[in-house]
């Protein structure tokens, strides 16, 4: 099956590879075109170089296109991969330390808060480029499959503005569940699960094992979890006062929602630093930091190892891969997706992006209809996506008011600063991040008038956040170096 399959920022230390891997374990996609393309032709090169030793250990005929050119890159091609970061690690570091200036405290800042949207501020003036090619030079069905972040803004810019096709993907969903069945007891495969909501915000609203409704039992087992007790206590409070359980990981869960990390002296009450992912400030920037500094460091001894296998036992569980096999061929496939609601949840937004259930198979991507979510869920839920809706038609239409207004309905945002604050922050971010946000020149060329016309409100500069922690240097990295590595392959976009 000759289909082409492109990859935007395909330089992404882990993500790629992984994704090319899923791909290539299918033996009917084994003769697939694949081309790769990213604005850092220094990544670009060391992936490519990676990828093309796996498929050339693996005795396959493809030899990757590769190149900065990204129309070229795109043309004929049926399937797209986004997996950017706008801005890179740059911009990232903005996205943390601006905020905390404002006492705005988060673990990862890529999806909601403060750093999530500015983030969807960035990706979205590039993904509507991307649909602009898409649209003129790629296959007339192309499907944009997107794994960038924040992930429901930029599925919703993609699909109302950008009109292309897009679904947005995240693993989100699949870690909840063996989290689920490991304090049940209960063997994975056993564990039926229903999930919904939005992106990062999806309850597990039915669990069953063998017909029996097992939610009632999850408060339970959670507690008493050796480990999870001490690591998800964000997310067992949420389903003490909520009912249900949350995808979403102890870290990113505690900056969506205004009551955990509000409070300086009350956020290490919450989480936990044993890894990034349970709640350290700046936790996922630390461990970008470090991964993309050990892969440049250690990219001679990955050329050397093993190649990758192109073998069922190979896959992950990322639905990408899945999708495109099922598309292709017919084979059904479940999984968890980010679509337009249009009536899927009935007490949602019809134009919000939802993450639901989905099967796809040669038919295509179907959608059934999962109802109201419970009613607490739906609050929940419905405040994240006032934000987005708002960020969404500030990003498209660089309309910096409407920017504001997305940071003052931000729950945790608007629990820790006052309107003037906000008001500041925002005029601080736009300035530090000006060279990715096109669509707001005029707006910053106003700001900076304001600076420098003094009568700044005060900030907190040299604050680090409550549970910040150091990056490693390469030579601490060295000390252990297959944690480095696993990091480094985990690090994604």
């Amino acid at each position: 099956m000759s289909v082409k399959v492109a990859f935007i920022g395909a330089g992404s230390i882990g993500f790629t590879r992984r994704i090319l891997t899923d791909i290539l374990s299918v033996p009917e996609l084994q003769d697939i075109e694949v081309a790769f393309t990213d604005i850092n032709s220094k990544n670009l090169d060391m992936v490519t170089r990676l990828c093309q030793r796996d498929i050339d250990a693996n005795g396959l005929k493809i030899k990757i296109q590769s190149g900065t050119d990204r129309r070229e890159i795109l043309k004929d091609a049926k399937y797209v991969f986004n997996m950017t970061r706008i801005g890179g690690l740059e911009a990232f570091k903005t996205d943390i330390d601006i905020p905390l200036k404002y006492g705005v405290d988060q673990c990862v800042g890529d999806t909601l808060c403060a750093g999530g949207i500015m983030y969807g501020q960035r990706g979205i003036a590039v993904i509507l480029d991307f649909c602009k090619d898409i649209r003129e030079v790629a296959h007339p069905d192309c499907l944009l499959l997107s794994y960038g972040n924040p992930n429901a803004m930029l599925t919703w810019a993609a699909n109302k503005y950008g009109k292309v096709k897009t679904i947005g993907l995240c693993h989100g969903v699949e870690a909840g569940h063996k989290q689920i069945a490991e304090v049940l007891g209960l063997p994975l495969e056993e564990v039926d699960i229903i999930c919904a909501g939005i992106n990062h915000q999806t309850w597990y609203i039915q669990v069953r094992h063998k017909g029996e409704d097992m939610t009632g039992k999850l408060l339970a087992g959670f507690e008493k979890h050796e480990k999870f007790s001490k690591t998800e206590k964000v997310r067992i409070d949420m389903l003490r006062r909520f009912g249900y359980y949350s995808t979403e990981s102890n870290g990113h869960l505690s900056e969506y929602v205004p009551w955990y990390r509000k409070r300086e002296n009350e956020i290490k009450d919450w989480i936990s630093l044993d890894t990034w992912i349970h709640g350290e400030t700046g936790g996922y920037l630390r461990v970008c930091t470090e991964g993309r500094n050990w892969f440049e460091h250690d990219f001679p001894n990955w050329m050397k190892e093993e190649p990758k296998k192109y073998v069922a036992e190979s896959r992950s569980h990322e639905h990408g891969g899945w999708i495109i096999e099922s598309l292709e061929t017919g084979r059904v496939y479940r999984g968890f997706f980010n679509v337009p609601n249009n009536g899927t949840i009935s007490n949602l937004p019809d134009d919000a992006i939802v993450e639901v259930p989905g099967y796809v198979d040669a038919n295509g991507v179907n959608i059934p209809l999962v109802g109201d979510l419970p009613l607490a869920c739906a609050a929940v839920c419905n405040a994240s996506i006032s934000v987005q809706r708002l960020a969404v038609e500030a990003a498209v239409n660089g309309d910096d008011q409407l920017l504001r207004q997305a940071m003052m309905m931000d729950p945790l945002t608007g629990a820790v600063c006052n309107p003037p604050e906000i008001w500041q922050m925002v005029d601080e971010m736009l300035v530090a991040q000006e060279q990715w946000l096109p669509q707001y020149k005029e707006a910053i060329a106003e700001t900076k008038l304001r600076f420098d016309a003094g009568g700044l409100i005060p900030t907190r500069k040299n604050y680090t956040g409550a549970a910040r922690v150091g990056t490693k240097s390469i030579e601490e990295m060295k000390k252990d170096k297959e944690a480095a590595r696993k990091n480094a392959a985990a690090s994604e976009k």
